[in-house]
């Protein structure tokens, strides 16, 4: 779906209500903007964490020293604790 919207001279944006009620953001809320070759992208924070969570299994799959707990445990055994 595209959707025209118009931004003001201080930079506010309105999105459509049935766009804001979708997201679960009828009550107002945040979303994050991302700059990409392509254009802008707006997400909700909900999904800003599970395309994190997508790209990480995306680059840590099958590599089980890669989870935080290796992580902690490795920077534990190198710092002595």
């Amino acid at each position: 779906m595209t959707i025209q919207v118009n931004i003001t001279a201080n930079g506010r944006m309105s999105l459509p209500a049935d766009i804001r009620k979708r997201l679960g953001l009828s009550a107002g809320g945040a979303l994050l903007v991302e700059e990409t070759p392509d254009g802008l992208v707006l997400r909700t924070l909900a999904q800003s964490i599970a395309h994190a969570q997508a790209l990480a299994r995306k680059y840590t799959a099958d590599k089980p020293e890669a989870s935080v707990d290796a992580f902690l445990a490795n920077r534990r055994a190198e710092s002595g604790e």
